[in-house]
């Protein structure tokens, strides 16, 4: 236990440290903030990093890992452009023969009410956060592939798990990288590649005017970095949601209720109303290996197994 009885305390020689050395990694919007803290928390588990950014902050966060002995180098360019993301994984293959770990958490805000919200911003906060992590999955994927190894970390939020008010463009692209997590890891499962989220709460550029100042000081970016360190190691999981903030750490899921069947066609809806409590009772809820489990469940209730003629 910890001396202010708080909980456990763990030394690092408690655990199997995780260490990196020989993996490769990019990271995507590094030049500071929680792409600096992870770039350098990989470089210090011994990975050699590509750390990516829009401008000249990400060679000098290359520097500050070349200094302190480890292997980097920077890549100027953003997420959104295809044929950048192209040369960047091309020259780090090139370089050093693989990619083993991706962690997307390029993004930006552009907070408004939705009332109040140009589309312009909508598409473009949805381009950056989810076409950004497509369009660098992609240029990493087919590499994943061929070595039969991979690990990949979308950086979703809370705000697109749970909403948050201004922020339906970043909602919704942070949302649906959960989706496209849930589905690559099942394509690439077969091939050693492991995608898991990270939900990070973090005192970064992008939250300065979102929280107060005495909130921000207890939310440094270093005190996530950990949680996505967890979520690339070899023996990673796959599948997971890992939030992070403050030095807290929990997990979250997409649970399915087991619901209720109504037989009757007549009435159905307002049967739906009447037993809305029954429908919503996550007693006994279970995460869904795959989208079938939806259907599997209800033709169970109707009767329907494998078995039964159509």
């Amino acid at each position: 236990m910890s001396d202010d009885g708080s909980g456990p305390s763990y030394r690092i020689e408690d655990e199997v440290m995780i260490r990196l050395d020989g993996r490769v990694a990019i990271v995507t919007g590094a030049g500071g903030g929680l792409g600096r803290a992870h770039a350098l928390l990989l470089a210090q588990r011994g990975a050699r990093v590509v750390v990516n950014d829009t401008g000249a902050a990400a060679e000098q966060v290359a520097e500050e890992i070349r200094a302190a002995g480890g292997d980097a180098i920077a890549a100027v360019g953003s997420v959104t452009d295809e044929a950048f993301v192209v040369r960047m994984v091309a020259d780090a293959v090139q370089r050093w023969d693989r990619i083993d770990i991706l962690v997307n958490n390029a993004g930006i805000l552009r907070d408004k009410t939705f009332a109040r919200m140009a589309i312009d911003d909508f598409r473009l906060v949805v381009e950056v956060h989810l076409m950004g992590a497509v369009i660098c999955t992609k240029a990493v994927w087919e590499t994943m592939r061929t070595q039969k190894y991979g690990r990949i970390v979308m950086t979703t939020s809370s705000s697109g798990l749970y909403g948050n008010f201004g922020q339906s463009n970043y909602g919704a692209a942070k949302m649906a990288l959960v989706g496209l997590m849930q589905t690559l890891a099942l394509e690439g499962e077969r091939y050693g590649i492991r995608v898991n989220c990270l939900a990070p709460t973090a005192a970064t550029q992008m939250m300065e005017g979102v929280l107060p100042n005495d909130m921000l000081r207890l939310l440094k970016p270093e005190f996530v970095s950990p949680a996505m360190l967890a979520l690339v190691r070899d023996d990673a999981p796959t599948r997971a949601i890992l939030c992070a903030g403050a030095r807290g750490f929990e997990g979250a899921q997409v649970s399915l209720a087991r619901g209720i069947h109504i037989h009757a066609d007549d009435g159905a809806p307002e049967a739906v109303v009447s037993r809305w409590d029954e429908i919503f009772d996550f007693t006994n809820a279970f995460v869904p290996d795959n989208a079938l489990e939806q259907s599997r469940l209800e033709l169970a209730k109707a009767g329907y197994t494998p078995d039964t003629p159509s």
